[in-house]
């Protein structure tokens, strides 16, 4: 039998690499839990044993059991029946089954409402492996954000009612936001909630794109505030599936077959308010898609991963004059330079797991007693770094995801165009992850505050100051100068002081930071894990200062007045 974990050390050693020691202590809250249950961890080895056996299964599951079924789950995709219904595919719904017996649909829910207690960092290896398997399936598992954000911001009525269904996999939910002429402009919204005279909520509207809109449970950003036009007057209210809501229609998509995407109408829908008015948009969506941005950030390492696994495959079992074609060095350097994009994507993801589990194992304490100061300097020294690393995170593994199931099919040469083979599935599976849940562009502008007020700086400043291996200390030198011109850069653009001279130049200044800091994340698990990771940290580095040169170029090169070229163009 085989399993997505233990065939792979690359997750385990990086998980190790972050020591969740203090993550496990914050969620257990100095394991005060183990006296009222008698499954939760004692102390931190414990609980770190726990992860580690959660995330098996899940390696187990997917291995036997969904990703046989993964190219009919893509030919067969979901279908909207004519009383508005949709059944899923076959894995995806044996998938649902199993999950829901395991409680990994409740990775980070709390023990009293069913869930495992989990950090974030377990769900974010268990999306990437469960992306390995069948990316589809990541949308509606990775939709545990739903029961979090029920979890955070709704009453206890509204907790016990929806998120224990949604643990078990009874139910499955939605975050509905995108509509016709509201993408990525979500203060644009125009669905609308009202309340009758004896205090109901009632939602009106259309809404599209909808990822598993067919959900039992649906967060829906509404308007409820008459007479405003941004993110102010937008609510977020929980609407149950009912005959208020119709499943117009699905999307025939590129990719992504297994999971549904609808075209929702809402009629009067009978809804209820989760958490504060007007506090949608600006509090709760936002903490919903930076934890949905982290999720793409893993469905993209996951897809990266089975891209090298079929490429690695292929050019193994495939002879050409004679030899394997892995032998040849055009085919070994395209599959060499998707190991190292991988694994250096790898190490982005999951630290920025590790950021996002501290400040939020510090949020969840808060909400019982008052931080010290120093527990308070912590959580927003993690709430920044969590804030600048989820954009690098989704938006470069979403690209990488791309480029690398571009090169599988490449290494498969003729036979990667044929359907037969899983790679043609996984470039058009990858597609989608630098567009939703906001485009890589988007992922810049997020990114943008943290490169001018020097939080990435920071950051290389004290990854710089880790030790490496005396082997690598040649290494560490070219990172080093790497930071240098990330640097140099910002500082040109900051001379310029011209608000569009920024806004074109904030790509470029985007992937210099992300190829810093990927740099030395790689570096530091090379020096703890150099069996794993030697060959991957030297590729990456040779790739990373070809970019580093082409983007600090850029921004040496192209003035204020040369952007009037890019007007025309």
């Amino acid at each position: 039998m085989g399993n997505f974990y233990k065939d792979n050390k690359d997750i385990e050693n990086v998980i190790d690499a972050l020591d969740l020691t203090e993550v496990a202590t914050l969620l257990e809250e100095d394991f005060k839990f183990a006296k009222e249950y008698d499954f939760a961890p004692k102390d931190a080895a414990d609980a770190i044993d726990n992860y580690k056996r959660a995330i098996d299964i899940c390696g187990d599951v997917m291995a036997n059991r969904i990703a046989p079924l993964a190219e009919e789950t893509d030919a067969v995709g979901s279908v909207l029946n004519a009383d508005g219904s949709v059944t899923y595919a076959p894995g995806i719904k044996l998938a649902l089954e199993l999950f829901g017996k395991t409680g990994l649909l409740g990775v980070q829910i709390p023990y009293y409402l069913g869930g495992l207690n989990m950090p974030c960092t377990v769900l974010t290896a268990c999306n990437d492996i469960v992306s390995r398997g069948d990316a589809s399936l990541m949308n509606i598992f990775g939709l545990q954000g739903i029961a979090d954000t029920i979890n955070m911001f709704g009453d206890e009525e509204m907790k016990k009612t929806y998120i224990p269904k949604l643990v078990t996999g009874e139910w499955t939910g939605a975050m509905v936001l995108t509509e016709p002429d509201a993408g990525s402009d979500l203060q644009s919204v125009k669905t609308t909630a009202y309340q009758d005279a004896d205090g109901n909520w009632f939602v009106n509207g259309v809404k599209r794109f909808i990822t598993n809109g067919c959900g039992e449970v649906l967060l829906v950003l509404a308007r409820t505030e008459e007479g405003t036009t941004d993110g102010r007057g937008l609510s977020c209210l929980l609407v149950e599936k009912g005959p208020w809501v119709k499943v117009r229609r699905l999307e025939n998509k590129l990719g992504i077959h297994g999971s549904p995407t609808c075209e929702l109408v809402y009629k009067n829908a009978k809804a209820e308010l989760c958490g504060r008015r007007k506090f949608g948009l600006i509090k709760y969506v936002m903490a919903l898609m930076n934890g949905a941005r982290l999720g793409i950030a893993a469905q993209s390492v996951g897809i990266s991963q089975m891209a090298y696994n079929e490429a690695l495959a292929y050019a193994k079992d495939r002879k050409q004059f004679g030899q394997a074609i892995v032998n040849f060095p055009a085919v070994y350097e395209m599959i060499s330079n998707i190991k190292a994009r991988l694994d250096a994507g790898r190490a982005l993801l999951y630290q920025t797991a590790r950021y996002v589990d501290i400040y939020k194992g510090l949020e969840d304490i808060e909400r019982t007693r008052k931080l010290t100061d120093e527990e308070k300097a912590e959580l927003k020294l993690y709430q920044k770094l969590a804030s600048a690393c989820t954009p690098l995170a989704k938006g470069m593994n979403s690209e990488y995801a791309n480029l690398n199931a571009y090169d599988s099919i490449q290494v498969h040469g003729g036979s990667g165009y044929m359907l037969e083979y899983a790679c043609q599935r996984l470039y058009r599976d990858a597609r989608i992850t630098s567009i939703y849940e906001g485009t890589t562009q988007l992922q810049t502008v997020a990114a943008l505050p943290h490169i001018t007020t020097g939080t990435y700086s920071q950051m290389l400043e004290e990854l710089e100051a880790g030790e490496v291996a005396a082997e690598y200390e040649s290494l560490k030198a070219r990172t080093k100068a790497m930071d240098a011109k990330f640097n140099e850069a910002i500082e040109v653009v900051k001379a310029a002081n011209n608000n569009e001279f920024t806004d074109l130049c904030c790509r470029h200044l985007y992937e210099l930071a992300a190829n810093c800091v990927m740099s030395q994340l790689l570096l530091r698990d090379a020096t703890k894990s150099p069996e794993l990771f030697d060959k991957s940290m030297k590729v990456y580095l040779n790739l990373a200062e070809a970019e580093v040169a082409k983007h600090y170029n850029f921004v040496k090169s192209v003035d204020v007045e040369a952007m009037e070229s890019y007007r025309k163009a």
